[in-house]
């Protein structure tokens, strides 16, 4: 059977144009999971669903290993991280992470940001208005390195904070962010070996049990310390998701704005409700489009032929809206959480399959308890606005942001 094809000569100006809707409309269009394109000039295989999920984090058929094109492994990922390992030396290194993402530590994560939302409260002045996205990545740099044991003095904050955002934020945002992202991983990753290697020296004492000294003294599967870029490398990759909640953190508030009931359903202060609500705000709202992967070994699915080398990206957007999975996607709706309980393939907002046992994102305990956190922040310690009063997604923006600028303020008030 021919694999389906949308055609085109190249698609990588039409994925830009539309991120978050690229893969999962072609494969309505052509009626299949799973079809061929060119992304960069390079044959590119797209796919979209539960059942494509699940063939997607088949380890025996798809490798990380040179799979995430050049410009994200340059900005987002940083080389030779996690993301792009596969079989033993994925899971030493995956080891680390779930090392120091315990909930031990996740909980410990999230009172830093309570501490550093107190801390910002306490310095407003009264009705002075601030932009909530900056406001948030600021304070979850902030929190993030405190729990990391990674020295932040006040004079570092603001530019290390925007290596940070600069990390995930301009990535793919057009050439010249992209460039900007690329200088941000230079700068962070020197800054950050400064540090490893004091630890490693002796020098700095006060790292005894942090996160940074685990990360300076984690071994590969061969016992050696790993070379102190990489563990650079990894080190951002606990500080920069951290920080890229704050995409997240906007979702929320906007559906605290503009999702009708929603807010008054929070503040009856049922746990579980509250639960639901976060996830119902990582399914709806975009974060990031898709994953990649690359075919191990030629196999067949569904009569279709997988070719060796070639590139796959995995739709998580789509998949999260996909309607043989879920009633009336295009809805804000918590309680579709009532009585149903996702696939590890179906509800794929940070990737899909096991934590422990495949390639899903260890991070997602961190994202939910960060979440949380910032929400109980926005509901009864601070006041949400938004200028104009515009509903609207940027889903061209990559990340994905509100329309509206959305604003925070010290003053108790009765809406957000």
């Amino acid at each position: 059977m021919a694999m389906p094809s949308n055609g085109a000569l190249d698609s990588t100006l039409a994925l830009f144009a539309d991120p978050y809707g690229f893969i999962r409309k072609r494969c309505l269009r052509l009626g299949s999971d799973v079809f061929q394109t060119r992304l960069l000039m390079r044959p590119t295989l797209c796919m979209s669903g539960a059942e494509a999920a699940q063939l997607f984090y088949d380890a025996a058929r798809f490798q990380r290993a040179g799979a995430a094109p050049e410009p994200l492994r340059a900005t987002l990922f940083g080389k030779r991280s996690v993301q792009t390992l596969d079989d033993a030396p994925h899971w030493s290194r995956k080891a680390l992470f779930m090392q120091v993402l315990n909930a031990e530590r996740v909980d410990a994560l999230a009172r830093a940001v309570r501490i550093e939302w107190d801390r910002k409260l306490a310095s407003w002045p009264a009705d002075c208005e601030m932009p909530l996205y900056a406001t948030t990545q600021d304070v979850l740099a902030r929190a993030v390195c405190v729990w990391a044991g990674v020295p932040l003095a006040e004079q570092e904050v603001a530019e290390r904070s925007a290596w940070l955002v600069a990390l995930y934020d301009d990535a793919a945002r057009g050439p010249l962010a992209h460039l900007h992202s690329r200088r941000s991983r230079t700068q962070a990753e020197a800054w950050l070996c400064t540090e490893l290697e004091r630890v490693r020296a002796g020098v700095d004492r006060h790292a005894a049990g942090s996160v940074l000294e685990t990360v300076a003294l984690h071994r590969d599967t061969q016992g050696h310390l790993l070379p102190l870029r990489v563990a650079a490398v990894e080190l951002l990759n606990l500080l920069r998701p951290t920080v890229a909640v704050a995409v997240f953190v906007m979702f929320v508030a906007h559906a605290l704005h503009f999702q009708t009931g929603i807010r008054a359903k929070l503040l009856g202060g049922d746990p579980a409700y509250r639960t639901r609500f976060l996830n119902e705000v990582r399914r709806y709202y975009p974060f990031f489009p898709a994953v990649a992967a690359k075919v191990r070994e030629d196999f067949t699915w569904r009569g279709l032929q997988f070719r060796q080398g070639r590139r796959v990206l995995l739709d998580l957007y789509g998949t999260n809206h996909d309607a043989r999975i879920w009633t009336r996607p295009e809805e804000f709706d918590p309680d579709r959480f009532l009585g149903k309980t996702p696939t590890p393939y179906e509800f794929i907002p940070q990737g899909g399959a096991s934590v422990a046992a495949g390639h899903r994102c260890p991070g997602e305990g961190v994202a939910m308890a960060v979440m949380d956190e910032c929400l109980d922040f926005l509901l009864y310690r601070a006041h949400c606005g938004a200028v104009p009063p515009d509903p609207r997604i940027d889903m061209r923006r990559l990340p994905a942001l509100p329309r509206a600028v959305l604003t925070v303020s010290a003053r108790l008030g009765t809406d957000v």
